[in-house]
């Protein structure tokens, strides 16, 4: 047997275990919705489906329960997404960034300086552009998104000097995630990428092989990061919202009625989460001030948007792409 068929068998077997274990707590209910999630309980996105699935409780009089799964209790979210396509498990939350091989829409949310800030990445998610193009994007590959949670925005931070421009950037090195267009926006920028597990950067910027690395608050404060990297630049290069998405196949089960119930009290999670990931990303902010980090606030984005063009004429390349940038550019 082949180790991928393997390890499909083993997660699959991971959801059935977890599924017959929530048999006994939802045994009055209906219809049980089970909803995957690799970040622990108490995390911000875990805590919204946590209320979505309160709402739905409460309005359908207990017919339609959600078991929410969190810590990967039935796998990595690249598995729960084909999970969830598949109808084994009902509903999964996930980063943008992991539709990226599936609904090639998602693709274009990963792009560098995309939303200005958040009350932009918000607009837009919650405007034409996540209520319409992304629902048909998604139901095109057996899923549909019912919510787009907040998960932070990526910054860079080092352990050399404050970056204040574009031009500290060149020459530096970067850790980033292994993906194409992250290495291209490094370059972009006159900066050196070097893609590298997570797990590894602390180690690498203490010894001096990396200069920094990139990500959100939360992260540069729990990953113990701030302790070697003393120079935070809030740039936000990358905001890749979070969404909560249903499988087709266990959609369809449901009555217009109950549809209506589970899209309206996802909805209603959306400024739950949001507010819980505000208060955890400043929480975090001040902890790492405490810990004596230098954060470098209101620098001029212009340049570094500018430096983008060559990235978004690799990545966007069909007029379907172009005109749903230009209409996320275009949101006010």
């Amino acid at each position: 047997m082949g180790g991928t068929t393997l390890k499909t068998l083993n997660t699959l077997l991971a959801a059935l275990l977890a599924t017959a274990a929530g048999v006994a707590a939802a045994q009055a209910c209906d219809v049980t919705l089970r909803s995957s999630d690799t970040h622990p309980d108490g995390y911000p996105t875990v805590e919204g489906v946590k209320f979505m699935a309160k709402q739905v409780e409460e309005k359908t009089n207990g017919r339609v329960c959600i078991e929410v799964f969190p810590s990967s209790q039935l796998g990595e979210e690249k598995d729960t997404i084909e999970q969830t396509q598949f109808g084994v498990i009902d509903m999964v939350r996930a980063s943008f960034g992991s539709f990226n091989n599936i609904v090639p829409e998602a693709q274009l949310l990963s792009l560098p300086y995309l939303f200005r800030d958040v009350e932009h990445m918000y607009k837009v998610m919650d405007g034409p552009i996540g209520q319409e193009t992304l629902v048909k994007a998604f139901e095109a590959h057996d899923l549909v998104p019912l919510a787009y949670y907040d998960g932070g925005s990526r910054s860079f931070y080092n352990s050399q000097k404050p970056i204040k421009s574009i031009d500290d950037l060149k020459g530096m090195k970067f850790r980033v995630m292994q993906s194409d267009v992250f290495v291209d926006m490094m370059g972009a920028l006159g900066a050196n990428a070097t893609p590298m597990p997570y797990g590894e950067v602390y180690s690498a910027i203490q010894t001096g092989v990396i200069d920094g690395a990139e990500n959100n608050y939360p992260s540069f404060d729990t990953s113990g990061h701030a302790e070697v990297a003393k120079y935070y630049t809030q740039d936000q290069h990358l905001m890749v919202p979070e969404v909560v998405a249903m499988s087709k196949l266990s959609w369809d089960k449901l009555s217009p009625e109950d549809q209506a119930i589970v899209r309206q009290a996802a909805l209603d999670s959306v400024p739950v989460e949001r507010k819980l990931w505000a208060e955890q990303e400043k929480a975090s902010e001040e902890k790492v001030k405490a810990a004596g980090v230098e954060i470098i606030k209101d620098i001029d984005k212009t340049p570094f948007i500018e430096a983008m063009v060559p990235v978004y004429e690799k990545y966007v390349t069909t007029p379907e792409f172009k005109a749903i940038v230009k209409q996320i550019q275009d949101t006010k």
